[in-house]
């Protein structure tokens, strides 16, 4: 019995292993393809329906946004009702307690979620965070390696967006999850 948890064990470390290479090489293609950080006008922003801002800022056709440049994270997959950020926790995001700080992971959920709702959004239409719920689960540290930051809607309607999310690493480890309740506006 020892024998086949030892192997099950040596199994499960492979694959996060090659989970977590599959992740970073997608990273390095996706980064290579971002613009440079900034911001849309409101004119493009009015433009467009949500999930084709994504699909333009993942071709470099529109900035990359700036707060991935501060946390160094990037979306990596985007479709309507789904956004998915990934991001390697690093020291210097430390608290004096020795793990990442909470605002890290909560950075994280906040955009997976608001940009899940955005992505149902149609043209002329914006929104805007009103409350994050974030529960923590296990400490992030230098050593996790790659996460990523789920989001997916779970109701879209003419004035609110309520999503819900979790951080997980490439072993599928749950470091924390969060809702989110979004205000939606016409632009």
């Amino acid at each position: 019995m020892y024998m086949h948890v030892y192997f099950f064990a040596m199994e499960n470390q492979l694959n996060s292993e090659n989970v977590r290479a599959q992740w970073l090489a997608e990273e390095a293609e996706i980064r290579a393809r971002l613009g440079v950080p900034g911001v849309v006008t409101l004119e493009q922003l009015r433009s467009m329906p949500g999930l084709e801002f994504f699909e333009r800022m993942g071709r470099g056709e529109l900035p990359s946004a700036p707060i991935g440049t501060v946390f160094d994270f990037i979306p990596v997959e985007w479709k309507k009702g789904r956004v998915v950020f990934q991001g390697t926790p690093k020291k210097a995001y430390y608290n004096p307690i020795g793990s990442v700080h909470g605002g890290y992971a909560a950075t994280l959920l906040d955009s997976c979620l608001g940009c899940a709702v955005h992505s149902m959004l149609p043209e002329h239409t914006g929104y805007t965070t009103v409350e994050l719920k974030v529960n923590y689960i296990r400490p992030l540290t230098e050593d996790t390696g790659p996460v990523r930051a789920e989001g997916k809607v779970v109701s879209v309607g003419r004035q609110v967006g309520i999503a819900e999310g979790r951080i997980h690493d490439a072993s599928g480890k749950l470091y924390a999850f969060a809702t989110t309740s979004c205000l939606i506006f016409p632009l």
